[in-house]
């Protein structure tokens, strides 16, 4: 799967996690841009991008991602290690 390909299955993840058909997300977007991203809402993006992307995270991992840019290179780094 492609980087252009991963931020196209996220947005329709965060589209349906926000319940936002307009969310469209870029490298930088962090979750201040995003209405309604609270610690309820990271948890449930996070299994939601797991289940899409047949991946599993570290809550570590997470820790160190600063943006959608950082998510989607971790996205990534796990598809190729499976």
């Amino acid at each position: 799967m492609t980087k252009a390909e991963i931020y196209d299955n996220l947005a329709e993840v965060m589209r349906d996690v926000f319940d936002d058909d307009t969310i469209a997300i870029s490298s930088q977007t962090t979750a201040q841009d995003i209405a309604g991203w609270d610690s309820q809402a990271h948890v449930m993006l996070i299994v939601a991008a797991e289940q899409r992307f047949g991946v599993r995270f570290r809550t570590s991992e997470f820790e160190a991602l600063h943006n959608v840019g950082d998510f989607v290179d971790l996205i990534l780094l796990k598809l190729e290690r499976v």
